[in-house]
């Protein structure tokens, strides 16, 4: 279940002010049809559902699950949910101050972006990696140790090649660690009042409650690309399958085909052909070489001759490197 958020500051004074200004709007009415409007203020109706972002977070959690492998030792079930766009200190405020907090720069969109992790999650993580079993840890402490800021250190750089490879599809991005922070009031990621576009994802454990971790984009990171994002596309880029390329060649490789070696060709007149019986002769001019075809096909030229008592013919050119005009030639 998503954790329930108390109201930030700002909306706090937004909900009195409004209160107040219902009350002091009683009385006759004017027939007045207006609403206030602060121009600038962002409009965030326009951002829409971010279909194409909720695409990717799918795959980025079909991809994260390797990143907690060697930790877990199992193959976690990585589930997101739909993206949400709040003002950061909205966010901040419904947030503990202790957190794993680290921050990437994305070169491409000339932006940012946000790893959120729970302490929790951290110990527990640390606890599995050296030997200890997946299991509830509770501390009082507000700060991480050496073992579990280099445990911080592996997961989110996974986690960031995670997600440039579920961005891939879409756009080629980079994210590079510029710096990590233990309190979420001294996260300088973006101003208060500007608006983050924040994506979690939840880990299901076996026996455990589902512990759970924050990826957050500025909206104005993400805005040049809105487009893209609220589409719904699919990837143009196609990846290349070994795999997949080397079943069809083994499967080419056994296709059955007929090969043709031609010893010699006549002609006669159809009524000299009516008359022709079993046992009859026909004469023929054996050449030299003689051509060799697959399904009907010239493949090269050959001389007959005979191995170990079978009848046989050696190849000594392809057709291919003949002329068109010289192939049929006798």
């Amino acid at each position: 279940m998503a954790k329930p958020r108390k109201l930030s500051s700002h909306e706090v004074a937004a909900l009195v002010g409004g209160l107040i200004e219902m009350d002091q709007s009683a009385g006759p009415e004017t027939g007045a049809d207006y609403r206030p409007y602060v121009f600038g203020s962002g409009d965030t109706s326009q951002v829409g559902d971010y279909y194409g972002l909720r695409m990717i977070n799918e795959r980025f959690c079909r991809i994260a699950r390797s990143a907690f492998v060697d930790m877990l030792r199992f193959h976690p079930r990585i589930s997101a949910f739909p993206p949400e766009v709040r003002s950061f200190d909205d966010y901040r405020s419904s947030q503990e101050n202790f957190m794993s907090i680290t921050q990437s720069r994305i070169d491409e969109l000339r932006g940012s972006q946000m790893l959120v992790m729970p302490p929790s999650f951290i110990w527990m993580l640390t606890d599995a990696y050296y030997g200890g079993t997946v299991r509830q840890m509770k501390s009082s402490r507000t700060e991480f140790t050496g073992t579990e800021q280099r445990v911080i250190e592996i997961v989110a750089e996974r986690l960031n090649a995670a997600l440039a490879q579920a961005w891939r599809d879409m756009l080629e991005l980079h994210f590079t660690v510029q710096g990590r922070e233990e309190n979420m009031q001294f996260a300088a990621f973006i101003d208060a009042d500007e608006h983050v576009v924040n994506c979690t994802f939840m880990v299901q454990l076996p026996g455990q409650e589902p512990q759970s971790f924050d990826i957050l984009y500025p909206l104005q990171t993400l805005k040049p690309i809105s487009a893209l994002l609220r589409s719904r596309l699919q990837s143009d880029i196609v990846d290349e399958d070994d795999a997949w390329r080397d079943r069809l060649h083994r499967a080419i490789q056994m296709i059955p085909l007929t090969v043709t070696a031609r010893l010699a060709q006549i002609e006669m007149p159809l009524g000299q052909l009516l008359q022709v019986n079993p046992g009859d002769t026909l004469p023929v001019t054996l050449t030299e070489t003689i051509d060799v075809s697959v399904e009907g096909a010239p493949l090269c030229r050959a001389r007959p001759g005979e191995v170990r008592g079978h009848a046989a013919v050696s190849l000594t050119q392809a057709l291919l490197s003949v002329p068109p005009a010289e192939r049929n030639a006798p």
